[in-house]
């Protein structure tokens, strides 16, 4: 889960403060020494650290939270409003052409993800009704264009390539030209990487960049290599100028250190994250909704955005209908299963639950699991999906033997269905609060 270490001693240290009534300066001083000790074992800068923790300390320790009836609770906001500005404090979007082709050049190091970023990109900006131009700009690295090629077809998004004779400047401004003549209102050029930053990588990007006047430049990143990241990132920004950070595999970095210290050490916001490898795995960074999941806070206005994104109005209806008569049943269950597994990696959605992080921790979150129930539920007749009452020993047997599971494993399925569908029907009832709210938009049993 992302940041899974750094969150976990974060609410720990805040937990010791939560059992005091009423907190002394150096009951604060300790909670927050731990708070620094947890940042740096993220790999975060030392310098945005001793910044960040002298900015709270200031808050903290005045009467705004020692003459507080909830002291421990301020205490928590107020590192909530640091950290939130610490990663840039609002959300920062791509800023759009007013004449069309927006241009967008992308750069950083070989190995970072910047190829797939593109494709990711091209997704994101399509759903939102936009018609991008891929450019095939690095004509170095062995099977760059076939793999931009390949991402081309998958999105049904034209990829616009000179091969690899030409030079990447060239290619950039006949692509313009090509955008222009074709209808596209942006440009996404992949530009070439290299292991390690050196001139002759800085002067290419430069005369692209010259000749194209690019509207962004964005920065990839891999999130999973800390400090790398940072320092690269200045050197980039320095030499080059960037808009934005788009810092990749950051599923894989279970400590943060990047996503914490890029914003403040280069000035630039972090504008994307990658979260897998599919093309759907590209977000934007919301500094605020990010600090929330850090300390255990959830991000339900994410949750909720996944969930309408994977969520077919009509069958919403259906289940809001069935939830109300309390008609849910396991092909309903299965049916919201696979909505559930559409939305990404299960332990990153229970993880945007308000107060989930914990009660995840020693729950097993093996997606192999969900396979099992699969095969379990379509080894079913219809009958027995929709009243799983009638399922007796016999018919457990037969399930079990039909899905290449156990009957142990059948029974289980079956208890959980029927806590599930407990739930559901009180769902059904209440239409008040965050959980009413929640049911109507998410319609997510497993919650």
């Amino acid at each position: 889960m992302i940041f899974e270490g750094l969150s976990e001693k974060l609410q720990n240290a805040f937990d010791k403060l939560k059992g005091k009534g009423k907190l002394s300066e150096d009951d604060v001083k300790a909670a927050l020494r731990e708070v620094k000790l947890a940042l740096l074992e993220a790999d975060v800068n030392y310098k945005v650290v001793k910044g960040f923790i002298s900015k709270i300390e200031e808050r903290a320790v005045g009467h705004e939270v020692l003459d507080s009836l909830t002291p421990a609770q301020q205490v928590i906001k107020i590192v909530n409003e640091e950290l939130t500005d610490l990663m840039g404090g609002t959300q920062s979007k791509i800023s759009f052409a007013s004449n069309p082709p927006t241009v967008i050049m992308m750069a950083g190091l070989q190995g970072a993800g910047k190829t797939t970023t593109v494709g990711k990109l091209a997704k994101q900006l399509k759903n939102q009704g936009k018609n991008p131009l891929l450019v095939a700009g690095d004509i170095y690295r062995p099977a760059a264009i076939k793999q931009l090629q390949v991402l081309g077809d998958r999105l049904d998004q034209p990829v616009f390539s000179m091969g690899d004779k030409q030079s990447p400047v060239d290619i950039a401004k006949a692509a313009i030209n090509n955008a222009e003549s074709n209808g596209h209102d942006v440009v996404i050029i992949d530009t070439a990487g290299r292991l390690h930053i050196d001139e002759e990588l800085m002067d290419e990007l430069k005369q692209i960049k010259s000749e194209v006047i690019p509207h962004e430049i964005l920065l990839v990143v891999d999130a999973m290599t800390g400090q790398d990241a940072v320092n690269v990132a200045e050197e980039f920004d320095d030499a080059l100028g960037v808009d934005g950070v788009v810092l990749t595999k950051l599923d894989g970095d279970a400590r943060g250190g990047a996503a914490l210290s890029i914003s403040s050490v280069t000035g630039k916001p972090i504008k994307f994250v990658g979260t897998g490898e599919k093309l759907d795995n590209l977000e934007p960074f919301h500094p605020d909704r990010m600090s929330s999941r850090i300390l255990g806070m959830g991000d339900v206005l994410s949750l909720i955005e996944k969930a309408e994104e994977q969520m077919d109005e009509e069958r919403a209806k259906e289940l809001e209908q069935k939830l109300r008569e309390k008609k849910f049943t396991l092909e309903d269950f299965l049916d919201q299963l696979e909505q559930v597994r559409n939305m990404g990696p299960l332990d990153e959605i229970l993880g945007m639950i308000p107060g989930a992080g914990k009660q995840l921790k020693n729950l097993n979150m093996d997606e192999k699991q969900l396979d099992y129930i699969e095969a379990i539920i379509n080894s079913m007749t219809i009958e027995e999906r929709r009243n799983p009452e009638i399922i007796n020993g016999s018919r457990r047997r037969r399930i079990a033997a039909g899905s290449g599971t156990s009957v142990q494993q059948v029974n289980r399925l079956l208890k959980q269905f029927k806590q599930t569908k407990k739930m559901m029907d009180q769902l059904g009832d209440a239409q008040k609060g965050m959980a009413g709210k929640l049911k109507g938009k998410m319609n997510l049993p497993f919650f």
